[in-house]
């Protein structure tokens, strides 16, 4: 069945995901829905100094958006912020050097954050594939710890500022990698059987999923999404998967068509429109799940993600009052 579900999601992928699919679906999109003012109000994103999370920075800041990139390279960071500021001429660029991968530091930075900035979206782009099994500073699978955990507390550590902001959003970048796993919570750090670690980036992608539609119905008064921004041409993919790379680099998507949708997501009013804790690609929501794949998860499992989660979570949260 595993052989089922990866060809579907590869020739799924070959017409769907690729650029071609991209022009065919946006031959349906409204460009009034993107074009929008959104000065005065707050974006965080995640990843932001290359890739998706810096063509959707850029688009931010090309409208009017105050916006602040989280990156883990300071000296990449600081170029790609010049470059965003040199291009729009949008002086409210503002950047934090954090590693997604460490938890502690994420605690440390929003509890900053919370108390200097407002926050009206929150951009969960950051992510990493790891292709041999590799342990963080704090004994993490780092793949788990970036992708995961490092996006669960992100968010749960935000979730309050969010609560204050008016049309408060939050938008996770997955991928349709996931449409091959059914989530499993008895191996979330990979320890048992080989490494394989684009089935592992899958996985965490499939959790990226199961966290988002949790998130909506417990927080009503923020608009959660996930979505898959198709096979884009970045420099991740060009280091993590070489040979799929080289295999498609024709037919990949550019990295600003990779990131429309993470834009409409962001700023349009019609995205609010559908409901909170869907899985987008192409500005509309698509199924979570293939025919026959049997990859649905009982209720049990999903609750059993999130307190697990909250563990590691309370785990590396300092002893500090406001958080």
């Amino acid at each position: 069945m595993s052989w089922y579900r990866n060809t579907v999601w590869f020739v799924k992928g070959l017409r769907e995901y690729t650029r071609g699919g991209y022009e065919s679906a946006s031959k349906r999109f409204n460009p009034a829905d993107v074009e929008v003012d959104v000065a005065g109000r707050s974006f965080l994103v995640t990843g932001a100094n290359s890739g998706i999370g810096k063509a959707t920075a850029k688009e931010i800041a090309r409208r009017g958006g105050t916006v602040h990139l989280v990156c883990r390279n300071k000296d990449r960071a600081e170029v790609a912020k010049e470059e965003i500021v040199t291009e729009t001429g949008n002086q409210n660029i503002f950047l934090h050097i954090v590693d997604i991968s460490n938890p502690k530091e994420i605690w440390k930075f929003a509890e900053k954050f919370r108390n200097e900035h407002q926050l009206n979206v929150l951009i969960n782009n950051a992510g990493c594939m790891v292709n041999n099994r590799e342990l963080t500073e704090d004994g993490l699978e780092k793949n788990f710890a970036t992708n995961t955990l490092g996006t669960y507390i992100m968010t749960t550590a935000l979730v309050p500022l969010l609560e204050k902001a008016a049309d408060a959003r939050v938008i996770t970048v997955s991928s349709g990698g996931m449409l091959v796993q059914k989530l499993n919570v008895s191996d979330l750090q990979s320890e048992s059987g080989p490494f394989d670690g684009t089935m592992v980036y899958a996985q965490n992608k499939r959790q990226q999923v199961v966290l988002t539609e949790q998130w909506a119905k417990a927080h009503r008064n923020i608009h959660f999404s996930v979505m898959h921004p198709g096979w884009a041409d970045t420099p991740a993919v060009r280091s993590s998967m070489p040979a799929f790379y080289e295999r498609m680099k024709n037919s990949l998507r550019t990295e600003a068509q990779g990131a429309d949708t993470v834009l409409w997501l962001a700023v349009s009013a019609e995205a609010t429109k559908l409901p909170s804790g869907l899985f987008f690609q192409d500005r509309q929501p698509v199924p979570t799940h293939l025919p026959l794949a049997y990859t649905h998860s009982p209720p049990e499992d999903e609750e059993k993600l999130m307190e697990v989660l909250e563990e590691f979570s309370q785990k590396f949260k300092p002893a500090s009052p406001g958080i």
